[in-house]
């Protein structure tokens, strides 16, 4: 028995995309995933976090490798400058997942993307994060992000395809809706 060609679009492998979601259809259980990240202070502002394995699709996944990721301060807020701060990550993380779920969704609607480009600003102010405000939150008071793209659809169609790409964005929900987080501390 030949094995169908599987369709590719945008880089995604349309056909097993679609086979996924269908197995999801059958078993809300395989949606559920547990990810998880082990953090390390280096020195100063630098701190390096590692990911490696996760839990999804019904089973505990083992990655063939670790991935790390750093980050640091710009010396003007006492760091070496070695990597993106925090909030640069966040932007990072939104802007990441936004693209995947523009790429993805648009390959399953047959748009192929020729480029797409996210410009993120965050805008915050220092003065709760150092203590100096109990008035003004510590996180982000906005972001904007321009969405800038070329490809084989009509305005209508990739107006959609944002729109439906914000309501389904994991990192966007994330960042727009209070999740519970917490801390419990452990001495050594």
């Amino acid at each position: 028995m030949a094995t169908a060609t599987p369709t590719i679009t945008n880089g995604v492998n349309v056909t097993q995309l679609v086979d996924t979601i269908e197995l999801i259809k059958k078993d809300a259980g395989l949606a559920r995933f547990k990810f998880r990240s082990r953090t390390e202070w280096v020195s100063g502002g630098r701190c390096e976090t590692e990911i490696s394995g996760f839990y999804g699709a019904g089973s505990e996944v083992a990655r063939p490798r670790t991935h790390t990721l750093a980050g640091d301060e710009p010396p003007v807020l006492l760091g070496t400058d070695s990597a993106p701060n925090a909030v640069e990550a966040v932007l990072h993380a939104l802007a990441a997942c936004i693209s995947v779920g523009y790429v993805y969704n648009a390959a399953a609607r047959g748009i192929a993307i020729e480029s797409l480009r996210f410009d993120a600003e965050g805008e915050l102010d220092l003065r709760a994060f150092l203590g100096l405000s109990e008035t003004t939150r510590p996180g982000f008071e906005r972001i904007t992000f321009t969405a800038t793209v070329k490809a084989d659809a009509t305005r209508a169609q990739l107006e959609e395809l944002c729109d439906y790409v914000q309501r389904t964005s994991p990192v966007l929900d994330i960042v727009r809706n209070p999740v519970p987080v917490s801390i419990r501390l452990v001495s050594e």
